[in-house]
């Protein structure tokens, strides 16, 4: 089986493949899913709902795309989009018990769970950068692009946040 990458598989789904649409889907699932699940404080269900929205409107909006641009940052502003609406639109119905309920269920997460704490502990403007940063492996400048924000702004972001992870693991580790 050919693997295509990106931009060819983007052609075919603007040209009708709902094939290749798939292929996308298989391609972007899981970082999906671990992305929202961090950015939407793990709740696993509107994570899910972030990421089936995310691809509806890729599939709706996939004429829009400009194949001169790398497909993964528009993607992933999409993608941060639904889940800044979810979050939104479900802030006051999500609780903390929920939260610490889900932590427990989740068993993929617990290998990192002092990470993935010290990650939900940070305000969500460093929280974002880094999750983008360093689970989906973009750049700064890309970082910049989704968000929408000056690349110092992102890079201000990204050490604060770093600096308030360490700060968190020391003590944490301190603790134990």
């Amino acid at each position: 089986m050919e693997v295509l990458n990106d931009q060819e598989i983007i052609k075919q789904i603007q040209n009708g493949s709902k094939s290749a649409f798939r292929e996308l889907y298989d391609l972007y699932f899981d970082y999906a899913m671990r992305s929202a699940t961090v950015v939407m404080n793990r709740n696993a269900a509107h994570a899910g709902d972030a990421v089936q929205e995310t691809f509806i409107r890729v599939y709706q909006n996939i004429h829009l795309y400009q194949s001169d641009r790398p497909f993964k940052p528009w993607f992933y502003k999409i993608l941060l989009n639904e889940c800044n609406r979810i979050l939104k639109k479900n802030s006051k119905v999500i609780s903390v018990a929920e939260i610490i309920e889900q932590t427990h269920n989740d068993q993929q997460l617990e290998e990192y769970e002092d990470l993935y704490q010290a990650i939900q502990a940070l305000e969500p403007h460093n929280r974002t950068p880094i999750v983008l940063k360093y689970l989906n492996g973009f750049k700064e400048q890309e970082i910049a692009d989704i968000l929408e924000e000056n690349l110092n702004t992102i890079k201000s972001r990204l050490f604060k946040g770093r600096q308030k992870l360490k700060t968190f693991l020391e003590a944490k580790e301190e603790a134990n």
